[in-house]
């Protein structure tokens, strides 16, 4: 057992070869003599312990690098879509079919299991479909709703009971997580999924707001001024 007058000159030279890293390149055949303790018991050599430490960094920064490349994959991708999203939008005949390829985006690009739009005004030559609703803005069924189109900030999660209700109707015990995007003078965009893990806060919403922004000016080229 360490006297407490070893444990302070231990802690002494601690102190010293922290203002000195360099000093075993003067001494290297003191690195091949000093022993360290590994997680598992046992001891190695001070350069096979610095071997295993320098292993264990590139391998974390190597699965770090992975995760970069593969989320820089898929912005690219989002952005490459958005933008041809963009030109879709914009090269529709009628708001019918804009509102159609609206739908048709979402479905691919975010990969959830039900998409929903909830718009303020019919649109004309649309037919009924199990992802469209029309609710006039001031509807009180639209009342859960009020502090998202208030804010028009994307909202990604759980969404509550009501929420769900009002937009997956028959399905919404189903859905386990959403995205939901506001459009002023428009409606409402969600994307529903059943992974509970599918959205979730603090994700990144930028493309779907830039998609949401471009429906939005594609939709109100078809309005009555």
């Amino acid at each position: 057992m360490s006297t407490p007058e070893e444990k302070s000159n231990g802690h002494e030279v601690a102190a010293w070869l922290r203002r000195h890293p360099d000093f075993l390149r003067q001494f290297p055949d003191l690195a091949m003599l000093l022993t360290v303790p590994r997680q598992n018991g046992g001891t190695a050599s001070l350069a096979s312990y610095q071997l295993e430490v320098l292993r264990d960094k590139n391998r974390e920064l190597s699965r770090r690098l992975h995760e970069l490349f593969a989320n820089a994959e898929e912005n690219e991708r989002l952005a490459v879509r958005t933008h041809q999203l963009t030109l879709a939008l914009m090269a529709q005949r009628n708001a019918a079919d804009t509102v159609q390829a609206m739908a048709a985006s979402l479905v691919e690009d975010f990969q959830g299991d039900l998409v929903r739009l909830v718009l303020f005004d019919p649109v004309d030559g649309l037919p009924e479909a199990p992802w469209l609703r029309y609710l006039p803005e001031g509807d009180g069924a639209l009342q859960p709703f009020r502090d998202v189109l208030a804010s028009g900030e994307p909202l990604c999660g759980r969404l509550n009971p009501d929420k769900n209700k009002l937009l997956y109707a028959d399905e919404a015990t189903t859905v386990q997580s959403s995205a939901l995007l506001a459009l002023a003078d428009v409606g409402l965009i969600a994307v529903g999924s059943r992974d509970p893990n599918r959205f979730f806060p603090g994700m990144g919403t930028l493309f779907l707001r830039m998609m949401g922004e471009a429906f939005a000016a594609a939709l109100g080229r078809w309005r009555t001024p």
